[in-house]
């Protein structure tokens, strides 16, 4: 962060600029040290839950926060009884906490969770759930009849070499019981943790991710995510598969959407830049081939560019085959520029397997919503309760 940044800041609120990831770590430490929270009696069997959510800091558009969201109204739409609690350790937002609490309602919502910053309210719940390692440690200090952990990526690898990444693979070993977004996590959280784990499938909001006939589909453009600030996205392999294809075809028009500004590419593209939810059905509608890869934890871009009709292109890595299956409706290839190349022009040269493509996509819409998700989730809280009431061995 420059100067001018830390200036403007002191200027807003009133304050001297200190390091966010400092505060964080004082924070952390400090819950390290806490007593773990009290074991409250569990609910009925089969009762509505109470279920509260410990979010970290966010901005507008994170994919983890939406999907929080998203569980959070499909367990209210089986009657549970949701909350969401906003766990600031780096007291990131300045601008208080009425403000991220409007925000989360804004950006995310709507939902009919109470939504909370801090946690001087915070009375008990049958289930609370960590939502991301930063959380984790908190939620072991909170009353409840059973600790979960939402657990959306192996978060250890997001990080090189460092203490959030000690911190991150930490989290796993507090006791909380994970529900993980697909198979291949929780995987992971057995054969690396020892840690028992229920699987969900991350949904597809059908009636806004869906096939628009009314819009003309083009026969010669490449869609492709390209966030550069999320590496584990492989953007700069990306660019360079997209680099060869239009060396091999010309005549291919190259989109790129997920981050603005110039990317610094030597190839003919137009960046979308940061495309609204709302309006990537439109592009995925007019697209020809997408592209998006998923070098951790498989990404929601894929399935939302099936359920639109739009065939694409995904790393063959191990979430992405347990999430799709290596025969399913993803074409998959290796990190490598030259072999996802072949197969973005294999689905440009081929409109019958296209099609193929494009019926599986249809099927897939029709399995994975977040009811269906919603139902998965709740049995991950079941299962924690059980876990937590059972006696401890030997």
């Amino acid at each position: 962060m420059g100067l001018g940044i830390k200036t403007a800041l002191k200027r807003r609120f009133g304050r001297p600029y200190v390091n966010d990831d400092y505060r964080e770590i004082q924070a952390l430490a400090a819950l390290a040290r806490e007593p773990e929270g009290r074991w409250l009696e569990p609910p009925a069997a089969d009762a509505p839950l109470r279920v509260a959510f410990v979010v970290p800091f966010f901005r507008p558009g994170s994919g983890g926060h939406m999907t929080i969201a998203n569980l959070v109204r499909a367990l209210e739409r089986r009657g549970h009884r949701c909350s969401l609690w906003i766990d600031d350790l780096g007291r990131r937002f300045g601008a208080g906490s009425e403000q991220a609490c409007a925000d989360l309602r804004a950006w995310f919502g709507p939902f009919q969770a109470d939504v909370h910053y801090g946690f001087d309210a915070y009375d008990g719940a049958d289930v609370v759930v960590a939502t991301g390692w930063q959380t984790a440690l908190r939620v072991r200090t909170l009353p409840a009849a059973a600790r979960a952990y939402l657990v959306q990526d192996h978060e250890p690898e997001f990080f090189g070499t460092s203490v959030q990444r000690a911190l991150a693979e930490d989290s796993y070993r507090l006791g909380l019981y994970p529900i993980t977004a697909g198979r291949w996590l929780a995987q992971v959280m057995g054969e690396r943790y020892g840690l028992p784990a229920t699987p969900f499938d991350l949904g597809i909001n059908g009636e806004r991710y869906r096939p628009r006939p009314e819009i003309a589909r083009r026969e010669d453009v490449v869609v492709a995510y390209a966030r550069m600030s999320t590496p584990r996205r492989a953007v700069p392999t990306v660019l360079a598969a997209l680099a060869e294809l239009r060396r091999r075809r010309p005549q291919t028009e190259v989109w790129l959407f997920g981050q603005g500004g110039d990317l610094g590419v030597d190839f003919p593209h137009r960046n979308l830049g940061v495309v609204p939810d709302a309006e990537l059905p439109a592009v995925y509608a007019e697209a020809t081939v997408g592209l998006v890869l998923s070098m951790t934890n498989y990404s929601l871009v894929a399935q939302e560019m099936l359920a639109c009709g739009l065939p694409c292109v995904e790393l063959d890595a191990p979430s992405v085959v347990a999430a799709f299956g290596r025969e399913g409706p993803v074409d998959l290839a290796p990190l490598d520029p030259y072999a996802i190349a072949d197969a973005l022009q294999r689905l440009l040269d081929d409109p019958a397997l296209r099609a193929r493509r494009a019926e599986a996509g249809a099927k897939l819409r029709a399995e994975r919503t977040w009811d269906h998700a919603g139902a998965q989730f709740e049995e991950g809280l079941r299962a924690a309760l059980r876990r937590a009431a059972a006696p401890v061995e030997g």
